[in-house]
């Protein structure tokens, strides 16, 4: 998977590049099929605590996956955002499976009518 991790308006520090690159090899234990992904990195223009953006964009075949979360820090946005992004992975996966086995049941009653 190709990653890219863009810092927009500020300078990321090379541990904060560094703990979303592990975070992000983490997500093919999930889905083996993705391509590449797209992480922005934001001071949202808010006057609360919660100004860090971190927003997931994930190429996978026959479809975009979006995320985006803010908190505190970086490192607690990027974690909200990998598990929002583990969910959409996992339905996405379930979705993919089930439309496969509808296709081998189809196949299978077909066969029976022959």
């Amino acid at each position: 998977m190709k990653i890219r991790i863009q810092s927009i308006h500020f300078d990321a520090d090379v541990k904060l590049l560094a703990f979303i690159q592990a975070k992000l090899d983490k997500l093919d234990h999930y889905f083996d099929h993705i391509i590449k992904g797209d992480i922005y990195l934001k001071l949202a223009s808010t006057d609360t605590e919660k100004n860090k953006l971190v927003e997931f964009k994930l190429a996978i075949p026959g479809k975009d996956l979006f995320c985006s979360e803010t908190a505190i820090s970086f490192e607690a946005a990027t974690d909200l955002a990998l598990d929002c992004m583990k969910m959409q992975l996992h339905k996405h996966k379930e979705r993919v499976k089930d439309h496969t086995s509808n296709h081998k049941l189809q196949a299978d009653a077909d066969d029976l009518y022959e």
